[in-house]
């Protein structure tokens, strides 16, 4: 059969960096920390003081009090970038086959503050178990995606991934297959984390993966760096509306880039390290290449999964240097959008794909912040391109993005300039 072209026609973000488009760019771009002390719980005897949490956000603005009750801030967060989402890509829903649109979501930690609040609750009551109703609805990771086709009506496929930090990319993979074998006409698909809790940030600390730099959070997020220490905790959602190339043209919907190629593969190496040779990684930006019948060279711009630890930003370069030889010295821009919002976890997938999505639509790299000169890391060739502090304007005809999670997931998704 004719494989589909699958192009992306909506976006949707609820970020550290803000929560619309114009705002995200531009913080992006001018790479503003979004790093500072939590707010969301009392964190001044934890290992970590600081987190990269999405700011100003009303749910009561576009949900009933009573469905604030029922939803997990994790699907609230979902609920408001797909109905982003939706108006930015102009789809007419009451003259579309509902049947052929679907939702594809994913979260790596689900309603954690949910299951933490009735938790803390019951040891701390009497002894009865006393739970909220709502308390399963609310805390797993699939019911995001129900509650946005019960809002629109949406009878396609509807599933949930969860592969840690890779969760969201891979649902997008998912869209994007439904889409290019003619099973779904538009998918919604994205992700959505919540995890600055107390059982978050401190199962975290336990693992010594997140950056204890409490004199400093504005600068703790340093992907690259010698000095970095562990990642930054982030949360939020974002929203793609993946659609087949013929019914986006039909409708004359706007089309900010086209999907090209994915890769999946595992590590099948450690449960939280990489393979220290990115043997994953290198196998995954090849399969992209690969499928969409692009040349190494031909990319011009990384988006990588630079979270800011010691191993896995070691493991990434030496993956990218395994796949593009010469040309990772010499034409090709890397970044890490999460030295700016930190890592946004089962969200930061579709994050990432939505920010190259921009640095395509705008044909800029957004740079990699909190780098000083004297803080070299000697494992990098000095020749490599990280976007340090600022962005830079350069043509972006091919983007990938990279996304890693715990268990040794793999995905790198291949974006073209329309």
């Amino acid at each position: 059969m004719q494989l589909r072209r699958v192009v992306i026609t909506g976006l949707g973000v609820l970020s550290p960096a803000g929560n619309d488009l114009q705002t995200v760019w531009s913080n992006l771009k001018e790479g503003n920390s979004t790093s500072d002390v939590i707010t969301h719980f009392d964190a001044s005897k934890f290992k970590t003081h600081f987190a990269c949490e999405v700011k100003n956000f009303d749910a009561s603005s576009f949900l009933e009090v009573k469905e604030i009750r029922h939803l997990d801030l994790f699907s609230q967060y979902a609920m408001y970038v797909a109905r982003e989402a939706i108006a930015d890509s102009s789809l007419n829903l009451p003259e579309e086959d509902l049947t052929r649109i679907g939702v594809i979501w994913g979260s790596g930690m689900g309603g954690i503050k949910s299951y933490e609040d009735d938790m803390r609750d019951y040891f701390t009551s009497d002894g009865i178990p006393r739970f909220n109703p709502f308390l399963i609805p609310k805390v797993i990771t699939n019911i995001a995606a129900g509650h946005i086709s019960i809002a629109y009506g949406l009878r396609g496929v509807n599933l949930t991934t969860t592969s840690a930090c890779a969760t969201s990319a891979h649902s997008i993979s998912e869209a994007f297959n439904y889409i290019r074998l003619g099973k779904a006409n538009v998918i919604i698909t994205g992700g959505s984390e919540a995890p600055i809790t107390q059982c978050g940030v401190g199962g975290f600390n336990a693992m010594h993966a997140l950056s204890t730099r409490n004199d400093s959070p504005k600068t703790a997020s340093r992907p690259f760096s010698k000095s970095r220490d562990g990642f930054v905790l982030g949360e939020g959602a974002a929203c793609l509306v993946l659609e087949d190339l013929e019914h986006a043209e039909a409708r004359g919907a706007h089309i900010y880039a086209e999907v090209v190629g994915i890769g999946l593969s595992a590590d099948a190496y450690h449960i939280t390290a990489p393979d220290p040779q990115g043997k994953g990684a290198e196998l995954v930006m090849s399969l992209a290449l690969e499928e969409a019948g692009v040349k190494p060279e031909q990319v011009d711009y990384i988006n990588t999964h630079g979270t800011s630890t010691p191993l896995g930003d070691i493991a990434e370069v030496r993956a990218i240097e395994h796949v593009f030889g010469e040309h990772t010295y010499n034409g090709l821009s890397l970044s890490s959008t999460k030295s700016v919002t930190g890592h946004m976890m089962g969200a930061a997938g579709a994050f990432e794909a939505l920010a190259t999505v921009l640095a395509i639509e705008h044909q800029t790299v957004p740079p990699t912040i909190n780098h000083q000169p004297d803080d070299i890391d000697e494992a990098f060739d000095e020749r490599i391109d990280f976007t340090f502090n600022q962005a830079r304007q350069r043509a972006i005809s091919y983007a990938l993005t990279n996304s890693f999670g715990f268990g040794g997931h793999n995905v790198s998704i291949l974006l073209k300039k329309y």
